[in-house]
């Protein structure tokens, strides 16, 4: 049997990386406009790298969740292929194999 699943920031929540739209996620602190646009870029170069970089330094050291893990744990008895929305790598480091990266 095959199967497919979609995960997005939700399931790396519990691997302490916040989300970007929960109460006290990242818009709570920064308004989209400032820093996940072109305009924005092209504004302020150094505040959109510099929460970029923000970014990259929470995921630093961060390691797979119970869910990461349970995923890659079906692999041993389906065909699993898991199309996801994150950068964080949790999913290659729990073990999964099948993983489309899908930004947009």
């Amino acid at each position: 049997m095959k199967i497919v699943v979609l995960t997005g920031a939700g399931v790396s929540a519990d691997s302490g990386i916040p989300t970007y739209r929960s109460s006290d996620g990242l818009w709570a602190n920064y308004k989209i406009e400032e820093v996940c646009t072109p305009e924005a870029l092209e504004r302020d170069r150094a505040k959109v790298i510099n929460f970029y970089n923000m970014r990259r330094r929470e995921m630093a050291g961060k390691q797979p969740n119970a869910g990461h893990k349970a995923l890659a744990e079906l692999e041993k008895y389906f065909d699993v292929e898991i199309i996801t929305q994150n950068i964080d790598n949790l999913h290659e480091l729990a073990g999964s194999t099948k993983i489309t990266h899908l930004h947009g």
